[in-house]
């Protein structure tokens, strides 16, 4: 609990943590590039970035795009601001809310890039609203993505990646292209060889990791990458 505690006092202390209690919370919306980074660059956002490994990687690999990690938990949120800290990454920053209110955050076209890294996969049928590629989500990316903006999708569970592709042809949504096997895709190269702990983990046990990137639009084509 202590460390915890520490971790919480931690994040009110950072900069680059966005939460509650904090004056530029309730102003951040549609201000992130003057009020927060000072610069034009594009924003991406990891979507339950967890530790925050995707969003510190990102901003490490492009210094010439802002980074927001969100996530609901802070004492994970704490490491992926410590680490930008220590490493100087002023491209990096945490926004600590439910990511059903993401769209109280960004203002409409303010966001250049979605990334949904291995979330949970929300098997049972009841959950099925709550997966984070379900329509509900899918109209909230929208309302937050430049026209044009990606959305990437990497994950471990097959359920979750059959529905994800269903439910994006159902809504025929544009420019999707995806495989079942990054690792022996030509696809690869999208994922900047950046891997979270889970896929690490998932690597190790002989799991292939799944990957598709879409733009939002209500016309679309569907195709498959081997």
């Amino acid at each position: 609990m202590r460390k915890k505690l520490q971790r919480f006092y931690d994040n009110a202390q950072s900069r680059n943590v966005i939460e509650p209690d904090k004056p530029i919370y309730k102003a951040i919306k549609g201000k992130w590039r003057s009020l927060q980074f000072k610069n034009q660059h594009p924003i991406v956002v990891e979507l339950a970035c967890g530790k925050g490994a995707y969003t510190v990687q990102l901003a490490a690999l492009f210094p010439d795009k802002n980074l927001i990690g969100v996530d609901i938990k802070g004492a994970r949120i704490w490491v992926g601001s410590r680490y930008a800290t220590a490493n100087k990454l002023e491209n990096v920053a945490f926004l600590r809310t439910n990511i059903e209110q993401v769209d109280q955050f960004f203002e409409e076209n303010e966001v250049d890039e979605l990334w949904i890294t291995f979330p949970d996969p929300r098997p049972r049928k009841r959950d099925e609203k709550r997966r984070l590629t379900s329509p509900l989500f899918l109209n909230l990316y929208r309302s937050i993505l430049r026209p044009g903006g990606i959305v990437h999708l990497k994950t471990d569970n097959a359920m979750l990646f059959a529905y994800t592709i269903e439910t994006l042809h159902a809504q025929n949504i544009k420019q999707l292209v995806y495989t079942e096997d990054l690792y022996q895709s030509n696809l690869l190269e999208n994922h900047y060889g950046i891997q979270t702990p889970y896929e690490k983990r998932f690597l190790e046990q002989g799991k292939k990791i799944k990957y598709l990137c879409f733009v939002p639009s209500w016309k679309a084509a569907l195709v498959s990458s081997s």
